[in-house]
């Protein structure tokens, strides 16, 4: 990873963040102001009020609200898409409502966005590929969603596509790898870095399954929104990117750094493997580096500092 990628500046823009009282959203809704008018829709159901930055303006309600989608997009220069159910646990045993959400909710999106004439930037997930037959995973990969979250997640990916191509709404999406970063106090699934860091936190052993040889691309949150600013003035619209590090960290050395990193002793265990775990995945991020402009920057030793504060 290199500090070289270029800047994509976006500024004088009123901007909509769907999602933007959750992890991502917050984040991004901060590194839009003080240059953009910024608007937040959330229904704070997992997200928080606290972590809409000063500055935006928060509109508390639901993305399935098509009226009230329809009258901020038609508002809006530009649409940062990270409204979601965003656990696949919780996808598994609510289907219906994760692809209403995920799916139903993102068209209603796109649909108003095609009145408006609105650029809409979509989180999309690596969940799209599914089990992976090789690694890296590039976008040219077979889509293969193993739960009711990758399938609305690939739905919303491919509806933006066709938005692009059949009426011309700018859209790009960004396959999400898996993120981390200080969590604002924004609720919703953390992930594995936030349960690790919670126990270390606690001082109680952090359980990694197996033997911990399953690898994963770890990109930091601060990356992230620098692919979003990147989607956000390219001219490479209708398309989806990966947005990773391009880089394996494995479950134990992600336990070790996290063990390491906490101001006491803490305790790495292992527990029995679980069935039908990811053995390996990790992102081609060749098209978001050449096409997009977009490389990441924040080594995992740098990202995981200061999280357990």
């Amino acid at each position: 990873m290199t500090a070289s990628t270029p800047s994509h500046d976006v500024a004088g823009r009123t901007v909509l963040v769907t999602g933007g009282a959750g992890f991502v959203g917050s984040h991004l809704a901060r590194a839009l102001l003080p240059d953009n008018e910024v608007v937040v829709l959330d229904d704070l159901s997992t997200g928080s009020r606290a972590a809409v930055p000063d500055g935006a303006r928060l509109v508390v309600g639901d993305v399935r609200d098509r009226p009230l989608v329809a009258s901020l997009v038609a508002a809006a220069d530009l649409v940062f898409h990270q409204a979601a159910v965003v656990s696949v646990e919780r996808s598994v045993t609510a289907p219906a409502e994760t692809h209403a959400v995920n799916a139903t909710a993102t068209l209603g999106l796109l649909e108003a966005a095609r009145g408006a004439s609105t650029r809409v930037v979509l989180a999309s997930s690596a969940a799209v590929y599914g089990r992976p037959e090789s690694v890296p995973q590039s976008e040219d990969d077979r889509l293969a969603p193993e739960s009711p979250y990758g399938v609305a997640k690939l739905a919303a990916d491919r509806y933006a596509r066709v938005y692009t191509s059949l009426y011309g709404v700018p859209t790009v999406s960004l396959r999400y790898f898996n993120v981390y970063g200080p969590r604002p106090d924004a609720g919703g699934d953390g992930g594995v870095v936030e349960q690790f860091l919670e126990r270390a936190r606690a001082g109680e052993p952090i359980p990694v399954h197996g033997d911990g040889s399953q690898t994963r691309d770890f990109v930091h949150v601060r990356d992230v929104v620098r692919a979003n600013l990147a989607a956000a003035t390219t001219d490479r619209v209708g398309r989806a990117f990966n947005v990773g590090t391009g880089e394996s960290l494995s479950i134990a050395d992600l336990a070790g750094l996290v063990a390491a990193a906490a101001d006491r002793e803490v305790r790495v265990v292992h527990t029995e493997a679980r069935e039908g775990d990811v053995d390996h995945s990790r992102a081609d991020t060749t098209a978001a580096r050449e096409l997009l402009g977009f490389e990441a920057t924040v080594p995992p030793e740098e990202g995981l500092g200061g999280l357990l504060d």
